[in-house]
């Protein structure tokens, strides 16, 4: 036993000269100061980031204007932190319901409804604590608090008397500004549309001669709103010149009648007729910083069509087409998906945002005009039918794909003429209810639009002032701006909807909400 013992030793004592010996090599030696300098590097760094407070490193919405299609922000934290902590102090003011998602030190709030205009938010956070190697202990962060806006809530119309007669004018009800002439004098504006953001407006336009304007002789122009969408903090670097005109497309071979902006503002298509061959009209297609071209299939085949609405996602158009609606890509040189026809529908008249689904108008044999969604995976409902002879105007989904908002007619019981009477309804998808809304005075011409977030209703309402001095024929009609706030929810039952139409100090037509 005693031999074993010393056996060992001796072993061990060997085994220590042997490794020594190896230590004094050069190389050796430098691999080990590494090891000692890392270590003591790591050690350091431990110590700095124990000695940091938790807090947050970055908010993605600080000092941003927000819109409608802004549906979440960021919180970057620079420890891993106690989840239950954050949720139970995070505040937002005023309040923003929503849910809380995680990926790492990243925090995700998603609002479950669009951020109302017009609005200043805080958002502020303390008392969280971290999460320290998987416990719930850990220091207390730092106070954060951040800020955000909403856009300005505002309008644009196209002016009906006086000096806005025929010009498109900007209405900021948020910083309640007089109204803005954004449009020469000499353009008469017929139609408009925003790009993305409010920053501009596409429209047309003819110039007012000493004859009467005709609608064959529209251009197509762009104009600067002045609005500044970007940031809240740099109003005066990003603020555009109000009203700067530019023409983007004449009419010197080519009538420019309807058109459409694709929502991401880089497409324009516009219907077109030859001035010296009426048979050759069809949809043209403009590509900003291109030359405008007609719509064509993969073949090279002009297309032909009608009435037409660009795709939520600005690849496609849908276009009538003979007895039915096609849905053909814009172009084919990039986008190979072939044509889609739907014989049943005459008419497509608005998309969901994300363009899961799309209302159209089917037209029936007894008169009668039916309201479907389709939706993108090829299912059909349909929603209303009308009286014999009534019409489908328009139709508009609330941000929250729970409501649609129709524009409808019926025609009035009159021996003597003809009549219909417009109404505006809303129609909730879930409990397949119509609710009507506001019952408009008999008139052909009626336009409404939805705010972004959902919370108003534009419309414009033509009213006859009548003059006791003067014939009845004579009295003079003038077209009025209405507003209807949808701030309260739809009743649950099918009790009315007590809502209160209120008459703006504008007269104008055709009202349409900045984005």
């Amino acid at each position: 036993m005693v031999n074993l013992n010393k056996k060992i030793n001796h072993l061990f004592r060997e085994t220590q000269d042997i490794i020594l010996q190896e230590l004094r090599q050069p190389l050796d030696r430098v691999a080990i100061s590494l090891i000692i300098g890392l270590t003591l590097l790591i050690c350091v760094l431990f110590l700095s980031v124990g000695n940091t407070a938790p807090k947050v490193k970055d908010f993605s919405w600080q000092n941003r204007k927000i819109g409608a299609e802004d549906t979440a922000f960021i919180l970057d934290f620079n420890r891993p932190m106690n989840h239950a902590s954050v949720e139970k102090n995070l505040q937002i003011e005023p309040p923003l319901p929503g849910k809380l998602s995680w990926a790492g030190r990243r925090m995700a709030y998603t609002i479950l409804e669009p951020a109302p205009y017009g609005n200043e938010y805080t958002v502020k956070l303390s008392g969280a604590k971290e999460r320290f190697y998987g416990l719930d202990q850990g220091e207390i962060m730092e106070p954060f608090e951040g800020s955000f806006q909403s856009r300005d809530r505002a309008f644009v119309y196209i002016g009906f008397q006086g000096k806005e007669k025929g010009r498109l004018v900007l209405i900021n009800l948020t910083k309640q500004e007089q109204p803005i002439l954004l449009t020469p004098e000499y353009l008469e504006v017929l139609d408009f549309k925003f790009f993305p953001k409010g920053k501009k407006i596409l429209f047309s336009a003819v110039e007012k001669l000493n004859e009467v304007p005709s609608i064959l002789e529209q251009k197509i122009y762009t104009v600067t709103t002045g609005i500044n969408y970007e940031s809240s903090t740099k109003k005066s670097e990003s603020l555009e010149v109000v009203g700067k005109i530019e023409k983007i497309l004449d009419n010197s071979e080519y009538q420019n009648l309807k058109f459409d902006l694709s929502p991401d503002g880089e497409i324009i298509v516009i219907q077109r007729v030859n001035r010296t061959d009426i048979y050759d009209a069809g949809p043209w297609v403009l590509e900003l910083g291109k030359e405008v071209k007609p719509l064509t299939n993969k073949d090279g085949i002009i297309q032909k069509g009608g009435d037409f609405l660009i795709t939520p996602d600005s690849k496609s158009l849908v276009i009538l087409q003979g007895k039915g609606t096609s849905i053909v890509p814009i172009n084919p040189e990039t986008d190979s998906g072939d044509l889609i026809f739907l014989p049943k529908f005459g008419r497509v008249l608005s998309f969901a945002s994300d363009g899961s689904m799309a209302t159209m108008v089917k037209y029936n044999q007894d008169g009668t005009r039916s309201l479907y969604i389709v939706t993108n995976q090829g299912e059909e409902k349909e929603l209303l039918r009308t009286r014999p002879y009534g019409n489908i105007l328009s139709a508009e989904f609330d941000p929250m794909k729970t409501i649609l908002y129709c524009l409808l007619t019926q025609v009035v019981e009159n021996p003597e003429e003809y009549q219909e009477q417009p109404y505006i309804a809303a129609f909730d998808l879930k409990r397949n209810y119509l609710r009507p809304l506001v019952i408009l005075p008999n008139q052909r011409e009626v336009n409404m639009d939805l705010s972004p977030d959902g919370l108003a209703l534009l419309f414009d309402q033509m009213v006859t002032i009548s003059n006791e001095k003067e014939e009845p024929e004579n009295n003079e009609k003038i077209s009025r701006l209405w507003m209807l706030p949808l701030e309260s929810k739809m009743p649950e039952n099918d009790s009315p909807w007590q809502l209160q139409p209120e008459e703006l100090p504008l007269t104008g037509f055709n009202p349409k909400w900045a984005p």
